[in-house]
């Protein structure tokens, strides 16, 4: 029998590529931890960024997890039957090691032989060429060759079937999709013919081209393969239900939202009214996302990723406040013990972390509950003013300082017998929303996933920067986040006391110094127990796999700094560059930053190799 249940199917996955000769790495947390260029985890391999650029992966060549994500960037359309801002991608990779036909292989074979499906209930796409890169006949030949019909072959543009590079430059190539039929009837035609009968469920990235500054395109040396495969949707698939919302660990948070909602009664001839369900939804997936967030260290706030993470838990009240639910405090936690029970024995972090993630919520739900009222006010103050139509800024306003959705404002103004102008708020909602993508875009581009000469400059001074922090500072200082681009390094670390001109000019002395010994960085792969043993910094969780790489600044004489990390840095400390720390501030309750640059060395850089 197939697996059907999400936990057994995330099971299969893991035991068949493993099977396969991967080895099985643990998901990283949703904060990224040496990439500046997301705010959240969005794909698997976002922490895999070093190996597919080169650095040899601890576990080897052939890897399998599986990585939850977060991704803001169709928010909006959460509600549908398949969008969802959390969810759990399932991940095989090839550092170098089978390309194209392997990759094919396996996705089929695990596709009809481990889950079964029908081969005539699958269709692919394939890139279809341009001026930068050729037609992917061979991704086409291999899906011929396992039994795929030429018919069920789509042959798409870069927008469909390309990835990359993650910045300006880097690794990127062609890639192939898998499609399982939704349609009406007997299966016919593919992907670009009748796109909506088709649901996506897969995807083979083949990283086989550089991207350079002048934007062409080289062959890589290392070609490597990078796969997703959205948990969710492959279960709606195999559970036979219609959208993700119905699968067997989300359907209990939607029952428990629904049962709390008052007017289920009311509903028209038994049946749940559309918008009722889309609200429901939107509850359902934005508290889980808060859940895992908070989960993973992230509290509500006004910036980066406290920030979306109080906007996820604001639409989920006002979707609350839609459907009549009460939010005073207990409704938010209430949900949250459900996302628990049905995650928790696979993310054991949200058991440890429960009671943190409950109070978490129902302080930002009482919170915006005063926001509400606050809200209220300003809008009788916006009656007073206006004649008999509340303008669309005014409605716009009230939604993004308020969190009055549109709705809401339509029902007050009718109460005060006026009318809300819809089209000025929808034209004001669209360029908040342009900007949003325009941001999310700046954050995406550069930053250490292109591994520049800069970025690897300041990725090696952060590590000097710790080092020397514990110096000054003692040993309770560790890294809490660090933020990369091609100007600066920004560095967060635990210590409960603005720094001194005295401490500050002597961390930056200590790693200048370092710097001009010119000292060698070297790495070893070695197991978790024995970097524990040699005293290596890290925050030993699970994130670790059972071996990791230690990079040691040093020689025989002296030993600056020893950790763990991904990499990449710089063959030696010389080619840093001068270092100066331009701002130390707070960045919350028990942890300051340090914001710096590096300047000067060499453009050139060569990156340390394992010794």
């Amino acid at each position: 029998m197939p697996p059907t249940s999400t936990d057994d199917l995330r099971q299969a996955y893991l035991d068949f590529f493993q099977e396969k000769g991967h080895a099985v790495i643990p998901g990283a947390p949703l904060i990224p931890e040496n990439d500046p260029t997301v705010l959240f985890t969005t794909a698997g391999m976002h922490p895999l960024v070093p190996y597919l650029l080169g650095e040899p992966h601890p576990a080897g060549k052939r890897l399998v997890d599986v990585q939850r994500c977060i991704r803001t960037q169709d928010i909006d359309e959460v509600g549908d039957i398949s969008h969802l801002t959390c969810f759990e991608m399932l991940g095989n990779w090839s550092l170098g090691d089978y390309f194209k036909e392997g990759a094919i292989e396996m996705s089929f074979q695990f596709l009809t032989e481990v889950l079964e499906i029908p081969k005539n209930m699958l269709a692919v796409s394939c890139f279809e060429g341009d001026d930068d890169a050729p037609k992917d006949e061979g991704a086409a030949a291999c899906w011929k060759e396992v039994g795929i019909p030429e018919e069920r072959i789509a042959f798409l543009p870069k927008v469909a079937n390309w990835w990359g590079p993650a910045g300006r430059t880097g690794p990127c190539g062609p890639d192939t999709e898998m499609f399982y039929w939704i349609g009406k009837g007997k299966p016919h035609g593919n992907p670009r013919e009748n796109e909506k009968d088709w649901l996506e469920i897969w995807n083979d990235v083949f990283m086989q081209y550089n991207k350079k500054k002048d934007g062409t395109f080289e062959p890589l040396e290392q070609q490597n393969v990078d796969t997703g495969m959205g948990l969710e949707r492959t279960a709606a698939v195999m559970q036979g239900v219609s959208n993700v919302y119905e699968i067997d660990t989300v359907k209990p948070i939607l029952d428990h939202v629904l049962r709390l909602h008052e007017n289920v009664e009311e509903e028209v001839g038994g049946r749940l009214k559309e918008e009722t369900i889309r609200h429901a939804r939107i509850i359902t997936d934005h508290l889980k996302a808060a859940v895992f967030i908070i989960g993973d260290g992230i509290k509500p706030s006004n910036v980066d990723r406290g920030y979306i993470l109080r906007r996820l838990i604001r639409r989920a009240i006002r979707s609350a406040r839609s459907l009549g639910i009460e939010h005073s405090g207990a409704f938010t936690p209430a949900i949250a013990e459900t996302i628990v029970q049905q995650y928790g024995h696979f993310y054991g972090n949200l058991h440890e972390k429960e009671r943190e993630i409950r109070d978490a919520l129902s302080h930002e739900e009482m919170q915006f509950s005063k926001t509400l009222t606050e809200g209220l006010k300003q809008f009788q103050k916006a009656v007073e003013k206006a004649g008999d139509t509340i303008d669309g800024e005014t409605a716009f306003h009230l939604y993004d300082t308020y969190g009055f959705p549109i709705e809401m404002t339509q029902e007050l103004a009718a109460e005060n017998h006026m009318k809300v102008e819809k089209k000025g708020f929808e034209e004001a909602f669209r360029k908040h929303q342009e900007l949003s993508r325009k941001g999310a875009e700046q954050k995406f581009s550069g930053g250490l996933a292109d591994h520049s000469a800069e970025t690897t400059k300041l990725h090696t001074a952060t590590h000097l920067l710790n080092a020397a922090l514990r110096k000054v500072l003692g040993g309770h200082v560790f890294q809490k986040g660090s933020n990369i681009t091609a100007e600066r390094l920004r560095f967060d670390f635990s210590h409960d006391a603005k720094m001194t001109p005295e401490q500050l000019k002597q961390v930056e002395d200590l790693v200048n110094k370092a710097i001009e010994e010119d000292l060698p960085i070297r790495y070893h792969i070695t197991s978790v127990e024995e970097a524990k043993k040699e005293n290596a910094i890290g925050v030993f969780d699970e994130r670790y796999e059972s071996e990791v790489k230690v990079y040691v600044v040093g020689n025989e004489k002296i030993t600056f700094s020893r950790e763990i990390c991904g990499g990449p840095h710089v063959a030696r400390t010389g080619m840093i560059g001068k270092f100066t720390i331009k701002k130390e501030e707070s960045s919350s309750a028990g942890v300051r930053r340090i914001k710096a640059v590096v300047e000067g060395g060499p453009e050139e850089i060569e990156f340390a190799t394992e010794g």
